[in-house]
């Protein structure tokens, strides 16, 4: 199939996460490399990061500039275009993509804005944390939402240790404190990978800080229980796992206002915090609110139909947290936003996308759930896989249990960048790992 001219057919996929990241890489190997269609990624940063582990960047236990991807790399070894900038509109009638300007750190205009024509659009634009207007929640709360604000918050994390240190007098109220908000699995994950990496930081010479006494990590949820949206046994063995760590929880307790100093709950208790990270709630960015006349939900992701294609464009597709896809065989039920579903929706996006350029009708796409994980740190892993991949609901913890949730990541590193690539950065980081300090400390 080609477009008017005898061009080449043009497909953009606008974000560069998960899902939209190993979209446009099977696209340019399957159909950039062979001149069968022009493949463009759109994205506003100049690297990519895994987002489940961003809680391990901002725990220090994982560096950055080791574990991510360079776009323009990856889009010159894969053979297919990468555009830098934030996507602010669409013009529908024109099939073009409107591009904001990309400034750099010293406010210097580098890209001028400008438009992306497509015959195809995929939107993978992914999500944010919802802070639910909550008073304060903007101002003084840390939403791990990229790599960068995850680099922030261990900044501050580390700035906070090195001030105790040094202080002549006793710590204040709060100090040396982080308030989590959200019990979900980002929130238990950070709090338990900071359990383990704050004990390693003091320990390389912050002597005059005692983690046993002076660091105290405490979550907030709000529903009754911590990982609300799991199965209730896995939230049983996480909550055992951060009870034994000795992390407080504050369940079924509603965030009314964050301060400066700390977080106040709507039944007037008042939690003292040095530090405040946001982790409850996620839904697509606004701007996808009002995107000529596609459709939304109340958390901004563009309703879709089991094709994938958005529910008032067939050339306009959604993938990952973005899209509102119906859970096929469940009722009235939304995919959840998953990185195993954004990884399943690229795989058949690609499909998808060869089908219609040869003209062949397109299939609906059913999520398969293989269960979840829950990464405590160096202390555990707990989860479930569901009957689609063992035959039966399997619950796992401990070794096996973390070696699976490694697993995952492997996947994507193996869908990025090809067997060997993978296997060879593994092990040049187990080498690496052995010569450096196992936290971050700046």
């Amino acid at each position: 199939m080609r477009a008017a001219g005898d061009r080449l057919h043009r497909i953009v996929v606008v974000g560069g996460g998960a899902g939209g990241l190993e979209l446009a890489t099977r696209l340019g190997d399957t159909l950039g490399r062979r001149r069968r269609a022009e493949v463009t990624l759109v994205e506003r940063a100049r690297t990519h990061f895994w987002k489940p582990h961003l809680h391990e960047i901002a725990a220090g236990s994982m560096d950055l500039d080791v574990y991510d991807t360079d776009y323009r790399a990856q889009s010159h070894w894969h053979s297919f275009g990468y555009r830098i900038g934030r996507m602010t509109g669409l013009d529908r009638r024109a099939r073009t993509v409107q591009v904001a300007p990309f400034i750099d750190e010293d406010g210097h205009e580098v890209v001028p804005g400008h438009e992306i024509p497509w015959d195809t659009l995929v939107l993978a634009i992914g999500s944010r944390t919802n802070d639910f207007g909550t008073p304060g929640a903007s101002e003084y709360a840390i939403a791990l939402d990229d790599a960068e604000a995850a680099q922030r918050f261990h900044r501050r994390l580390v700035n906070a240790c090195l001030r105790a240190q040094a202080q002549p007098g006793p710590l204040a109220a709060g100090q040396l404190r982080v308030a989590i908000i959200g019990a979900g699995a980002t929130g238990v994950e950070l709090a338990a990978e900071l359990h383990n990496t704050t004990r390693t930081l003091v320990s390389y010479g912050l002597d005059r800080i005692d983690p046993d006494r002076d660091i105290r990590l405490i979550v907030v949820e709000a529903a009754p229980r911590i990982l609300p949206a799991l199965p209730e046994r896995l939230s049983r063995a996480a909550a055992r796992l951060l009870e034994r760590m000795k992390i407080a929880v504050h369940t079924g307790s509603r965030v009314a206002e964050v301060l400066p100093g700390g977080v106040r709950l709507a039944s007037g208790e008042f939690i003292d915090a040095e530090l405040v990270v946001w982790a409850a709630g996620v839904k697509a960015p606004d701007f996808l609110r009002d995107l000529d006349g596609l459709e939304t939900n109340r958390v901004n992701q563009l309703v879709v139909r089991p094709t994938l294609q958005t529910s008032r464009d067939d050339a306009i597709f959604a993938i990952g947290d973005c899209a509102a896809c119906p859970w096929l065989g469940r009722d009235g039920e939304t995919v959840p936003p998953r990185a195993q579903a954004a990884h399943q929706q690229a795989s058949h996006m690609a499909k998808q996308i060869r089908r219609l350029l040869r003209g062949a009708p397109l299939v609906p796409w059913r999520y398969r759930d293989f269960g979840s994980l829950v990464s405590l740190g160096e202390h555990s892993t707990v989860g479930n896989l569901m009957g689609s991949l063992t035959g039966a609901n399997l619950w796992l913890e401990g070794t096996f249990a973390r070696m699976m949730y490694l697993s995952l990541y492997k996947m994507h590193e193996y869908a990025l960048h090809g067997f060997w690539k993978m296997a060879l950065d593994t092990l040049a980081r187990m080498i690496t790992r052995r010569t450096e300090p196992h936290v971050k400390l700046h």
